[in-house]
């Protein structure tokens, strides 16, 4: 891998994301111990959900946290063989070009199959290498995105199981609302189990089958099998979780404006009266999206003040008027806990009319992150 350009530079501006390493552990070991004696693949796809990959596979990797990994991409794979991840990294999604077959290959991830054109394709890479590849044949059972139905899952691991280049290690497929629909999970499921039952009716032994997410490892003990593949809990983004992320930043600027005063692009916020506004030095750029104008708070000096005037690039203003000490220096959290009071995920999204999800996969790579126990 090329070196980080960026390794060198200080952090000296002071807008971060501080990422509790206690918060991630007993998250894993919660869900280890839920979903025991299923295994934990540890989804950390999207530089873990915004947290970082690296880091986090590896104090999974070093404490036992979890079986393996779970990459949306084969680069995502490769970057995790780069931080020194040794353990089993499966790649959620669908390989093209299917040149990047070889180097999956050769790293030893293992691939998601959802076609025939992508069986004969690492087939192809395995006897081109002369390394067995080894995958995981992707069901589809009604999330619509990625998967073969029941007759081609059947076609794909007979041929892949005659190649003799190729291992097949698993079959799964994807819950699409195990959060909101049980009956809906219920007909998943059962598709699933059908598909199960005919494969190993074909002779199929040893596959590692799994489905679960983390809502379906929380509420269908049934969906657990050998294998769970969990996020969103892992960083404390489900109920009963502890929260791993917060984004921080500093006041760099204080100012007193007067009644009718604009703030911000296209005047989008006049005061009422006198006021005292700060600059926090965090705007979309860093993920904190514009969606949070005139309505999100900032926790300064354990108190909510409201963002005031559109979010910008850079820098969001903030009403401290009620914070009697604010000053240059003052922290301010835009995301986590500040004394009594806290900024949730949940309270974000609700705000953007999004998901927990995108808050934190939004924060930007230039917000360096900081790992605290």
């Amino acid at each position: 891998m090329p070196a980080d350009p960026t390794a060198a530079v200080p952090i000296l501006r002071p807008t971060r994301a501080e990422i509790s390493l206690s918060a991630v552990r007993k998250n894993l070991v919660k869900l280890k111990n839920t979903a025991a004696p299923a295994r934990l693949l540890f989804v950390v796809k999207a530089n873990a959900y915004g947290h970082g990959a690296a880091e986090l596979a590896r104090l999974a990797e070093r404490e036992k946290l979890a079986w393996g990994f779970g990459v949306s991409s084969v680069e995502e794979g490769l970057a995790l063989r780069a931080a020194g991840i040794a353990g089993p990294v499966l790649v959620l999604g669908s390989l093209y070009p299917f040149e990047s077959f070889v180097e999956a290959i050769n790293a030893d991830l293992m691939v998601t199959i959802a076609s025939l054109d992508a069986a004969r394709q690492v087939i192809e890479a395995a006897r081109k290498l002369g390394k067995e590849a080894i995958c995981h044949i992707k069901l589809e059972t009604g999330m619509g995105r990625i998967g073969a139905r029941k007759p081609s899952v059947l076609k794909i691991y007979d041929e892949l199981s005659a190649s003799g280049a190729v291992s097949v290690a698993g079959l799964y497929t994807h819950l699409s609302s195990a959060d909101t629909d049980p009956d809906y999970t219920g007909a998943q499921l059962s598709i699933f189990s059908e598909t199960a039952g005919e494969l190993e009716a074909r002779g199929a032994r040893g596959l590692v089958f799994h489905a679960a997410n983390s809502a379906a490892t929380l509420n269908f003990p049934v969906s657990r099998m050998e294998l769970v593949r969990c996020g969103i809990a892992a960083y404390g983004l489900a109920g009963g979780f502890e929260p791993a992320l917060s984004l921080k930043s500093k006041i760099v600027f204080i100012k007193n404006v007067r009644e009718g005063a604009y703030i911000s692009y296209n005047k989008s916020f006049r005061a009422d009266r006198p006021m005292k506004i700060a600059t926090i030095p965090a705007g979309y750029g860093d993920g904190y999206i514009r969606r949070f104008s005139n309505k999100a708070d900032v926790l300064i000096g354990g108190k909510r003040c409201r963002v005031l005037g559109n979010v910008t690039m850079d820098m969001t203003m903030v009403d401290v008027s009620a914070v009697k000490d604010a000053a240059v220096g003052s922290e301010a959290v835009l995301l986590g806990r500040q004394g009594g009071e806290e900024v949730t995920a949940q309270e974000l999204a609700g705000l953007a009319d999004t998901i927990t999800y995108e808050i934190v996969t939004l924060i930007s790579a230039r917000v360096p992150r900081v790992y605290v126990e």
